[in-house]
Formats: C-alpha cells, sequence, structure tokens
C-alpha cells in the first residue's frame, strides 16, 4: 500500500506516461517494486523501459525517445545447437527497399550457410555488422530498418546496446555497501608474516641457529621437517631445504633458455570454422558422456561387387548414375535398422526414445569441415533414390550450402573411409544424440582355404566397425544388428524384396 499511495502521489506525471504505458503493460507492475521506485521521481526514466518481442529472429523494439518508429533485426537461431552465427555477406545495402521472401543476407550457423530472408516491408536504415562479422550470439542486433525512408539519415550514428538488450536502470543496490566493505577489509587485512605462523599454529621446535638462518631466507619453519631430535628443526634442514630449492630453480632456469628454440618453429595459424568449432564442441561431449563401446566383423562384398556392376549397367543403359558401395551400404544399414530397431534409439534422462524413421546421416568431409546431410526415410528408398541424394548433398556441403533440413533429424550414422581413403579399418565417435554409428572400411582380397590341402580360393572382404552407446545398445543388441547387416551385405539380392 505505500509504494501505491507513492505511485498515486505521482499521478500528474505519469499522465504525460499514458501511451507509453498502453504499449508495455507491465511496466505498472514493475514500478510498483523495491528496484524500480526510485525511478518514478521522473517520468523520462519512465520512457527508457521499454520491450523487445522476438519473431523468428526479428526483435521489434518500441519508438526510443528521438528516434522513428524502427525495427532491430537480430541474429537469428537456424538450428537446434546454434548459440552464434557469422556474416558470411550482405545482399542488400543500406538504404534499399525491402520486401517480404527477399534475401538479406547468408548466415554462416554451426553447420551450413543459410540464407537469411525478410519478414516485413521496409527500409534498410543501419548495418550494424558487416560482410565478414564473427561469432555473433543469437539475438545480437545486427540491421536496423524502418517503414518510412525519410527516416532512413536518422540511424546515421545509431549504436544498440552490446547486449543486444535495453540496458537496465543504474540503481544503488542495498546489498552493494555490505560487499564494498567486505573488500576493503579483504585488501586491508594484512599478509601473514612467518611468526604469525609459528604463533597460529603447533610449536615448531627448532635450534637457534636454523631460525635465524631461516629468518634470514624468509623460509617458514613449518614448511620443513626437522631430522634432529623429537623431529627438531637444524642447520642442515635449512641448507638441505635451500639446495632443493635452487635445483627447482636452475631447472626453471634451463627451461627459459630452451623457450627460444620453441619460439623459433614456423607454423601459421588458421582461425576456426564455425563448423568445425561446433564439430570438436559436440565430438568432445560425445567421448566424455557417452560409454562408447565397439564391435567389428568382416563381410564377404563379392555378391555385393557384382549386383552392383549389374545395377550400374542398367543405370547406364537408361541415363542414370552409377551406384557406389557406399550407397548399398547405407540401405543395408537401413534394412538393418528396421529389423533390429533397439539400435534407432537414443538416450534421454527419463527414458530410451525409439525412433520409427529410419533417418541415416551419412559423413562427407569439405574443406570447411565435417558435414553430416541426411537420408530421410532410407529404408524405404530404392538404391538409385539414395544414391542420387548423396551426391547432391554430398555437393552441397561442398559448396557450404546446406539447409537445416539437409542435416536435421538423423538417428543413425554411417562413416565410410574404405573406399575413398583405403582405411581398412577405424573406430568412429558417435553423433550425439544418436546411440549409434557405423565405421566403414575398404575391401581387400584374401586367401580362403579349402576343403582339401591344396584348394583355395580369393575372396574379397570389408571391415566394418559398430560404435555403440552402451547406455542404450547392450552387447548382444549391437551384435544382432551387425549380423542383420552382414546378412543384406553378403546377400545383396534381400535389399531388392
Amino acid at each position: 500500500m505505500t509504494y501505491a499511495s507513492h505511485l498515486f502521489s505521482h499521478s500528474r506525471k505519469l499522465k504525460s506516461a499514458t501511451n507509453l504505458l498502453q504499449h508495455d503493460s507491465t511496466l505498472l507492475v514493475r514500478c510498483l517494486t523495491n528496484d524500480i521506485r526510485p525511478s518514478i521521481e521522473k517520468v523520462d526514466d519512465i520512457a527508457k523501459v521499454h520491450r523487445h518481442v522476438f519473431v523468428r529472429g526479428r526483435r521489434e523494439e518500441t519508438p526510443l525517445v528521438g528516434l522513428p518508429p524502427h525495427q532491430e533485426i537480430g541474429m537469428p537461431s537456424l538450428s537446434p545447437t546454434m548459440t552464434e552465427g557469422n556474416i558470411a555477406r550482405w545482399l542488400k545495402k543500406e538504404g534499399d527497399k525491402v520486401t517480404p521472401g527477399e534475401v538479406l543476407c547468408e548466415i554462416e550457423t554451426d553447420k551450413a550457410t543459410v540464407e537469411m530472408e525478410c519478414m516485413e516491408e521496409g527500409y534498410i536504415a543501419k548495418i550494424i555488422h558487416g560482410d565478414g562479422a564473427k561469432e555473433l550470439k543469437v539475438g545480437e542486433v545486427i540491421a536496423i530498418t524502418v517503414e518510412d525512408e525519410e527516416d532512413i539519415p536518422k540511424f546515421k550514428d545509431y549504436k544498440p546496446s552490446s547486449s543486444g538488450a535495453p540496458a537496465p536502470a543504474k540503481e544503488p543496490s542495498v546489498s552493494a555497501p555490505p560487499e564494498k566493505e567486505v573488500a576493503k577489509e579483504r585488501v586491508s587485512s594484512p599478509e601473514p608474516t612467518s611468526s604469525d605462523a609459528s604463533s597460529s599454529s603447533d610449536r615448531v621446535f627448532s635450534s637457534p641457529l636454523a631460525r635465524k638462518l631461516a629468518k634470514e631466507n624468509n623460509i617458514f619453519l613449518s614448511s620443513i621437517k626437522g631430522t634432529g631430535p623429537d623431529g627438531r628443526i637444524v642447520k642442515a634442514d635449512i641448507e638441505d631445504f635451500l639446495a632443493s630449492k635452487g635445483k627447482d630453480v636452475s631447472a626453471t632456469a634451463s627451461k627459459a633458455k630452451g623457450a627460444p628454440a620453441a619460439a623459433s618453429l614456423d607454423y601459421i595459424d588458421i582461425p576456426h570454422t564455425q563448423i568445425r568449432k561446433v564439430t570438436a564442441s559436440r565430438l568432445l561431449m560425445s567421448k566424455q558422456t557417452i560409454p562408447h563401446y565397439y564391435l567389428t566383423v568382416d563381410t564377404c562384398v563379392d555378391k555385393l561387387m557384382e549386383l552392383r556392376n549389374q545395377l550400374n549397367s542398367l543405370q547406364e543403359a537408361s541415363g542414370g548414375k552409377r551406384l557406389s558401395i557406399n550407397d548399398l551400404v547405407i540401405k543395408a544399414a537401413a534394412l538393418a535398422l528396421r529389423r533390429v530397431p533397439q539400435c534407432n534409439s537414443s538416450w534421454t534422462d527419463d527414458y530410451i526414445r525409439q525412433y520409427n524413421n529410419v533417418n541415416i546421416n551419412v559423413a562427407v568431409q569439405t574443406d570447411n569441415g565435417l558435414y553430416v546431410p541426411v537420408i530421410r526415410d532410407a529404408d524405404k528408398k530404392g538404391l538409385s533414390k539414395i544414391s542420387e541424394e548423396v551426391k547432391l548433398l554430398a555437393q552441397r556441403a561442398r559448396e557450404n550450402s546446406l539447409k537445416p533440413e539437409d542435416y536435421e533429424g538423423g538417428t543413425f550414422t554411417v562413416s565410410n573411409l574404405g573406399g575413398p581413403f583405403g582405411i581398412k579399418q577405424f573406430c568412429a565417435i558417435i553423433n550425439p544424440p544418436q546411440a549409434g554409428i557405423l565405421a566403414v572400411g575398404s575391401a581387400e582380397k584374401r586367401v580362403i582355404p579349402g576343403n582339401g590341402p591344396d584348394q583355395y580360393k580369393f575372396a574379397s572382404f570389408m571391415s566394418v566397425t559398430l560404435s555403440c552407446d552402451h547406455r542404450v545398445i547392450d552387447g548382444a543388441i549391437g551384435a544382432e544388428w551387425l549380423k542383420a547387416f552382414k546378412g543384406y551385405i553378403e546377400n545383396p539380392e534381400s535389399m531388392l524384396l
């Protein structure tokens, strides 16, 4: 009631702020709080309190004092893991008219470069962050738009607050003085001396000569273990301590002498790309929080390669594109996930989520970093469709033009270093929140013993390693999935049924 009577006593001043209160219905309640009450004395202070509304990456702002109506465009959140982004380039410049659907700029997210479209009609009055601006937090103001072209010059020197939000009113805090007093007390408290340390702890027995030598060298007697009678510290103990301290100093000096050799190394510093920073963060989190284990199996791929040759002949005759071994591996992995759905899951604190869709992420290496575009419902698609999508998404990844829908929503990942690089076998890191990733090695010919002593034959084998999240996939379940996968690889005709 005291705050309310205080407010109504200033009703005449508040009448001039009627329009402002209509724009911010919560201001009246805020004025009744202890933190805002001192600012009621001035209506100008009330006018400084304004609201921000975030709508699909755009932040609309009520008119500030001295500035016409305008809108602040904030850095949008274009993926679930995005916390900051870079501006690749602006496609519009200051003074340009923009309409809904027009592309304003290209934003480099944590996974791709995405076009940012205009949401409302207007004019670009000010570009806060230009081409190449890096590490802009989500919501941070990047541009200003106005409705009237005549208002553009008024934003020539406009600068938003550093946080992209209105700065809170600077008012004295009740708890501030005690904090300052505590800080002063901490600063004014004297450093403990050797005598203070001795008096505040148990008594240390030492000889007069040892005490004198310790005082001359500023040594705490409590840090030395005595070797005299009943643990008494003698002169030899002080000398031994000084000798060991001298060895530490000489070792430090020798390291310092060796420093110029390290400084003479020839190197260059390569700035992190956004995708590389996010990849590093997610993979580190994966290895630290997911209990990995690995299962490896060798699969005979003779029938698979024979089927691929037959299908490629049909593709070429019909004008289609050739199939790769990786296309067949993706199809086999998807069908194995359909047969063993426990591996098509992810871990949460309350439950294991098992997915009905089989969406396979495919690892693609580019100059900018590692991308994992997704093939949705791979278990239901034909081999030619899978091959077409893999080639298209890989090209977009290399051009850094993937859209969020091109890489989000995967339930399992396939990484192939065998075909492109000839790696025989490797263990991949799980891509969270998924529970498994398949590492595919290269195929190699091996000699297979026959029934007789001089009988043998040649066959091609490919090693694959399944990395599993042990919280979700038990060892027997992982082995069952690999058995199903191997069955599809060694009898590839079953994938066509």
